[in-house]
């Protein structure tokens, strides 16, 4: 692991993160080395990414509350090592990865929001539950979102709006997920280090809210007060440039789905990398 972290984004970024997240330069040296050194010490075996970033991004998410962010990388680092259908064999050419990167099920936005926050599109009935595993899904989902949060820091700092498209959603959709699969799926929410600061639903129909109330039951207060459901489009304000079957002007859901995929697929050392290095700390 890398025991330096150069800064180099934006001076706006920083103070934007010692206003709402409390880093400062002394705050981030001493909460990088109480972590080191805690890693070194008592967690020798933790699958850790070695990009030391990475350790930045769980203070920022705790504010720096340098033992909640243990838990919590101790709780996201468990379910990298436990889920092993979402975070092994992530190679963006395999068969099954393609169909749904061509279906385009996880599509971050290229613009950010007027509060600087990442957009994801979640195309939650995009693929087809007779050919595509809900898991397979979620790995595909968590696959663009590492590879998001790798090449851009300042997600950790201004977070991630997450707009759940469910048009189209149908009763085989809901099915593929059960009480078991939805605590794993918010457990995994919570712990990733990028800080959701929304969570719409939109297009959703009225029978969808028995999946809703589900996925409530598992989340933190905090999570469950940034849930939003909309019967049609999104009507955050906030949220510029969505895709036009959004009602938006920005990119399609074609557009995309050709940028991500191809995004991925340049990434794949990149994957293969993180995947080997996680297995040989373990």
């Amino acid at each position: 692991m890398k025991h330096s972290y150069v800064c180099n984004l934006s001076e706006s970024c920083y103070e934007h993160a010692e206003k709402n997240l409390g880093e400062t330069t002394i705050a981030r040296n001493e909460g990088l080395t109480t972590l080191i050194q805690w890693i070194e010490t008592e967690q020798p075996t933790l699958r850790m990414h070695t990009d030391l970033k990475y350790l930045i991004y769980f203070l920022r998410t705790t504010k720096y509350d340098v033992e909640k962010a243990k838990k919590k990388m101790l709780m996201y680092y468990r379910i990298r090592s436990t889920r092993i259908e979402w975070f092994q064999n992530r190679d963006p050419f395999l068969p099954e990865i393609q169909e749904l990167l061509d279906i385009g099920v996880f599509l971050p936005l290229r613009q950010k929001d007027i509060h600087n926050r990442q957009v994801v599109i979640i195309r939650t009935a995009a693929h087809n539950p007779k050919y595509h595993s809900q898991d397979n899904v979620f790995k595909v989902d968590k696959m663009v979102l590492d590879l998001l949060l790798h090449l851009d820091e300042t997600i950790s700092i201004y977070g991630i709006v997450a707009v759940f498209d469910m048009k189209n959603v149908t009763l085989n959709h809901a099915l593929q997920l059960p009480p078991s699969l939805v605590k794993r799926t918010v457990e995994s929410w919570e712990n990733y280090p990028c800080r959701p600061q929304l969570l719409e639903f939109v297009n959703a129909p009225i029978h969808v809210n028995f999946v809703l109330n589900v996925f409530r039951s598992f989340m933190s207060t905090k999570m469950k007060s940034r849930v939003k459901v909309s019967r049609r489009g999104t009507h955050v304000g906030s949220l510029v440039n969505l895709p036009l079957e959004l009602g938006g002007t920005g990119d399609t859901y074609h557009d995309l789905t050709v940028y991500w995929k191809r995004k991925m697929q340049e990434h794949a050392f990149w994957f293969a990398e993180a995947e080997r290095n996680e297995m040989l700390s373990s």
